[in-house]
């Protein structure tokens, strides 16, 4: 199996890098960054690269696809290169996956047209709108295309997938040796938790405002 994760400019790190932790664990499975041009691409905040080693062009089939979000996805929305290979993967592979606003690149490509899929709570509308079916869930699955929330959600599809493709016992497995017990010292994870007016100030604030 190759499993392909996909950078950009100003990805967010841990949207490429939790399911890389949960996945990368498949055994024999080969996991590639991939990006336009192979090279350091730095994540949202400027401080962080990852290496893409394989250009979009090198991994023209990989048997799973994961499309990270982060606020460079913004710029990525009309680059045909990306969508087009996107649209390419996708006609054969076994599994294709987003974090957060990684389900916009995926829906701008036409892949999430009539499905349910999740994203960031700020992009559901946004999602909507490129025809998808929005769900406020932290991992949908529909046939092959599973989809997670938020940054932090990725663990969650990557160790959910893992169970699908290795068995509940190996993703038991790594979930204990990864120690993946979340207990946050608050709880307001969610917008259905967080105090109405934390909320509605990152509404305002947010570049998913439809207009």
């Amino acid at each position: 199996m190759q499993i392909a994760i996909v950078l950009f400019d100003r990805f967010t790190a841990l949207d490429a890098v939790g399911p890389y932790e949960m996945l990368g664990r498949t055994p024999g499975a080969e996991t590639v960054f991939v990006a336009e041009r192979t090279g350091p691409v730095r994540n949202d905040r400027g401080s962080l690269s990852l290496v893409a080693d394989r250009t979009l062009a090198d991994v023209p089939a990989p048997d799973l696809v994961i499309v990270p979000g982060g606020p460079g996805q913004s710029d990525q929305m009309e680059n045909e290169t990306l969508l087009n290979w996107l649209r390419t993967a996708d006609a054969t592979s076994t599994w294709t996956t987003s974090v957060c606003t990684g389900s916009l690149l995926l829906a701008a490509a036409g892949l999430l047209t009539g499905r349910r899929a999740t994203s960031h709570w700020l992009a559901l509308d946004v999602l909507g709108a490129y025809g998808a079916e929005p769900s406020g869930e932290r991992v949908v699955t529909d046939g092959k295309y599973v989809t997670a929330a938020g940054v932090s959600s990725g663990i969650d599809m990557g160790l959910t997938l893992l169970g699908r493709i290795a068995g509940d016992e190996h993703a038991m497995t790594v979930q204990l040796l990864t120690e993946y017990d979340p207990q946050p010292p608050y709880d307001t994870g969610s917008p259905q938790k967080a105090p109405a007016d934390m909320v509605e100030k990152w509404r305002a604030r947010s570049r998913f405002i439809l207009t």
